[in-house]
This record gives C-alpha cells, sequence and structure tokens, in this order.
C-alpha cells in the first residue's frame, strides 16, 4: 500500500517542501530497460503499473501543419497526462490527466480533413504521454489506417523506453498502438543529457525508432534518416580567437 501512495503522490503532482518532486523508481533491481533508465530524473515504472485507465480523454492541444514534430509536414495531436515527471519537462503543464478540453467527433473529423491534404505527410502523437491514452489513439490510429493506409505516417514521442515497452507484463494496449506506429521516438527527456543539435528529440539517452522494423528484427532499430547536427567550429576562428587573447593580454 505505501508504493501506491507513492505512485500516486508522483502521479498526481505532489512536491516536496523543496520545491521538487518525488520521484521514484518503481522497479529498483530491474536491469535491461534501455539507455539511461532508470535515471533519478523522472519516475521509473514496473512493466504495466501505469495504465490507461489514468487516461480522462483529454486532449491538450491540436496543431495543424507543423514541420518541428517529425518528419515532412504534420499534424500533431498532444495528449493529456503523464506521471513520468522528467524534470525540467517541456510540457510538465499538461501532466495533469485532466488538463485541456474532451476528445471529440468534430475534432477528430478535422484531423482526418487536415490529414487528406495531400502536402501532409502524417500525424504525430505527444503529450503528455501517449501510450496512457490509448483509448483516444488507438481508435484513431486505426481509422488513419482504414482511411489512408500507409500513404500517411504515423510518429509518437514517448517516455517508455523499447525495451520496457517490450518486457513482460506490459498492458496490450500499448503494444496494439506500436503496431499501428511508424516512428517511434523513446526515452525520458534527462537534462543532463540535454543537446541542443539532436534531431527531434531533447537528450542524448532518446532514440527515434523504425518501429515495424524494430518489431521484425526483435530488437530496437534507429530510424534510417537519423541526422543530428554536429558542432563546427572552423580552424581559422580558433587561431582568430587566440590571437585576440594574446593582444588583449
Amino acid at each position: 500500500m505505501a508504493e501506491a501512495a507513492n505512485m500516486n503522490d508522483s502521479a498526481n503532482g505532489t512536491w516536496r517542501s523543496t520545491g521538487k518532486p518525488r520521484l521514484h523508481d518503481f522497479a529498483a533491481g530491474e536491469t535491461g530497460r534501455g539507455p539511461a533508465i532508470p535515471t533519478p530524473m523522472s519516475n521509473n515504472p514496473k512493466p504495466g503499473q501505469w495504465t490507461n485507465r489514468m487516461s480522462h480523454n483529454m486532449i491538450a492541444d491540436y496543431k495543424r501543419f507543423l514541420m518541428t514534430d517529425g518528419e515532412g509536414i504534420r499534424c500533431s495531436l498532444y495528449v493529456s497526462g503523464c506521471p513520468f515527471h522528467c524534470v525540467e519537462c517541456y510540457n510538465s503543464s499538461i501532466w495533469d490527466f485532466q488538463a485541456g478540453h474532451e476528445y471529440n467527433d468534430k475534432l477528430e473529423a478535422q484531423i482526418m480533413d487536415d490529414l487528406a491534404q495531400s502536402f501532409v505527410q502524417g500525424i504525430t502523437f505527444l503529450g503528455g504521454e501517449p501510450l496512457l491514452n490509448t483509448g483516444v489513439l488507438l481508435p484513431l490510429a486505426r481509422k488513419i489506417r482504414e482511411r489512408f493506409g500507409h500513404t500517411k505516417d504515423i510518429w509518437c514521442w514517448t517516455g517508455y523506453t523499447w525495451e520496457e515497452l517490450m518486457r513482460d507484463g506490459e498492458t496490450q494496449d500499448k503494444l496494439d498502438l506500436l503496431h499501428e506506429i511508424d516512428i517511434l521516438v523513446d526515452g525520458r527527456y534527462i537534462k543532463t543529457l540535454h543537446d541542443s543539435l539532436l534531431q527531434f528529440r531533447g537528450s542524448r539517452n532518446q532514440r527515434i525508432l523504425d518501429v515495424q522494423e524494430s518489431f521484425r528484427q526483435g530488437k530496437p532499430v534507429v530510424w534510417a534518416k537519423l541526422h543530428d547536427q554536429e558542432r563546427f567550429i572552423p580552424e581559422i576562428y580558433g587561431k582568430e580567437r587566440a590571437a585576440g587573447e594574446g593582444d588583449a593580454s
């Protein structure tokens, strides 16, 4: 019961007097959970510990025709609610599963109309934690496949790692949604691993995975188009800077 209370404290955003969230490793001692997991900078769940029963089918935001949330021009659906509580999370305002507004038929019709535009490559599921909002996203993903097949791709961000999702005891709905997804950006945001040059992700532990190829090979397979930026300081700039510092002395 104490563990359940701790989970509820963390999932509901209870804060210590220090102003820091209570973060827990609920699977202490378990190995092989993916890059940099467990981390002291987020909650770390046991398999099947968090389920879509936490969801209230709430949507924090829907954005049309972006180029920031994956490859090409996309539509982005932000679901509400996330119990990972990564330190310095960019979207901490929507950790609450009751934030935003309820998903409805009007929004779904708008999404389908937007995806029908020839210049739109696909849709991205973000949050919040999409894999805890399968009550909304799994039916939507199936409707997208039924109407568009694979002419529109589906990207998804998740705090879970691929290895965590493959553990025995994880809920089937998460795997069902994964089977509809093309590209998965996996793993918690870890602020000490932050790197502004990474493609479509915030910290170096996170990966961009080809989901269907990962299923075929039985291991996480990195997206073939991965292209992170590199820091480049021309040699001449270093010489000029050194000369300037010499003059100043």
